[in-house]
Order: structure tokens, then sequence, then C-alpha cells
């Protein structure tokens, strides 16, 4: 059985609906979901190295590499110590970005999921939101996912959260 899943999208691909859903799934084990978003909520405004522009890019220098990594094995640990993690990742540097995450979670069991969504609903979802910069959904829908390989992938663009969830939990139960 996993100790770690990571699902891996474009912003508003659904990955944190679907990781909330996971959670009541796999009850009664407590799973806890970690978000890339939560590791960027808690670095300084400034000289953090990620860059928002206003097209809806990011960009990504050493100084975020390196507290990110740090991050990384943290999140394994927690997994290591008995506590499963759902992971909720974009993977901007695609399969470098599955190496750095296969590298700290080495010697756990990971299930890897992509989340995918149309980029003309991500989007859609996005200015619905509000919360995000325009053009960050569109513009990452397809590129998380160059070269990344998965155990399974799930698309949100016509399947609602909570079948994809338990159709991800399906792979997580014991066989």
């Amino acid at each position: 059985m996993p100790q770690v899943i990571v699902l891996n999208g474009g912003s508003s691909s659904g990955k944190s609906s679907i990781a909330r859903e996971l959670q009541t799934l796999l009850l009664p084990e407590p799973w806890l979901s970690l978000s890339v978003d939560t590791l960027i909520q808690a670095l300084p405004s400034s000289g953090a190295g990620i860059e928002f522009a206003s097209d809806g890019s990011i960009t990504v220098g050493p100084a975020f590499d390196r507290v990110e990594d740090a991050w990384m094995v943290g999140v394994a640990a927690m997994a290591t110590a008995g506590a499963p993690v759902i992971v909720d990742e974009v993977f901007l540097g695609g399969p470098h970005s599955q190496n750095r995450w296969r590298k700290a979670l080495a010697g756990l069991d990971v299930l890897w999921v992509g989340v995918r969504c149309d980029a003309q609903v991500a989007a859609e979802r996005e200015a619905v939101r509000g919360d995000r910069i325009a053009g960050m959904a569109a513009s990452q829908a397809a590129l998380v996912h160059e070269g990344v390989t998965y155990d399974l992938v799930v698309d949100t663009t016509r399947t609602g959260v909570a079948e994809c969830a338990r159709e991800i939990a399906g792979w997580v139960s014991p066989r």
C-alpha cells in the first residue's frame, strides 16, 4: 500500500479537491495533504527565488530549489515516520521535477498520479476562483505532464473529482 500519493497537474486542474476527497475515502487512516502552495505561502514575499509573471508564467531559481529540496525531504520524513501523505504538486520542470521527488521519496511506496484537465476548462476554473494569475492554468495544463511517468492518470475535464478520487483510492486499498 502506498505511503505517498503524488498528484501532479497544472493550476486549477482539481488536485486539491481530489486530495480532500481522498482524505475522506481513505479513512480511517488519516492521510496528510500537503501542497506546493503551502510551501509557497510559507516563503517570504521577496527573495525566495520564485517569480510569478503577469502572464501566469513562473520562474524558479536556485534559492527556491534549495528550500523545496528541504521541504521534499521533510515530506518524505513524515511518510517514513508513519504519516501517509498526499502531495499536491505542479511539475514545472517535467521529468526533472519528478526525479527530484523520486530522490526525496526513495525507499517509500509511491503512487504517481497525473491529474489532467483541458486547458480551456482549467482557465475557466481559474477565472471563477479569482485567486490565481490569469494564464497560469492554460500554460501549465500540458507542460507539467511532458516527460512525466505515472501509475495512473485521471482527467477532471469531464469527470468529477469524487469519481477521480475513487479511482485513485482503488489503487491505494490493499488488493
